[in-house]
């Protein structure tokens, strides 16, 4: 099972998905695709088995992956302050794997519904899917 972290800016919700989901399985194999070098490198040194930085990666990626997760964001053309291009949203939007999107309310959207978790209750509850679907 190929599963995709797609972050950007400095990687924390990149990061801190990886090494909560290698503490729960580490045999899966994690993808990290980080809309910049910071990013992937914070995702790199979570436990992150294979890493790329950029708009290439991401759309490569997000055409054979079995589950893509990240921000809320990376749907969303020019959110991350710019780092998701119109084409990674589309990839990822487009793309056939099952998508775990993080609701984070910044960037000029509001994801009505939710809660105001904490990011950590958030990344525990993304974990739990993916445990659940493996």
């Amino acid at each position: 099972m190929k599963i995709t972290i797609i972050d950007g800016q400095g990687g924390k919700i990149g990061r801190a998905l990886i090494e909560q989901l290698k503490k729960m399985r580490p045999d899966l194999e994690l993808y990290a695709i980080g809309t910049n070098g910071i990013a992937t490198s914070a995702m790199m040194k979570a436990g992150a088995d294979y890493g790329a930085t950029g708009e290439n990666p991401a759309i490569v990626n997000a055409q054979n992956s079995d589950i893509i997760v990240g921000p809320i964001g990376i749907v969303f053309a020019n959110s991350l302050l710019g780092e998701i291009t119109p084409a990674i949203a589309t990839a990822v939007g487009a793309s056939p794997a099952f998508k775990i999107l993080i609701p984070v309310n910044r960037c000029n959207h509001y994801v009505v519904g939710c809660g105001e978790i904490g990011l950590g209750e958030y990344i525990r509850m993304v974990c739990e899917k993916i445990d659940s679907m493996c």
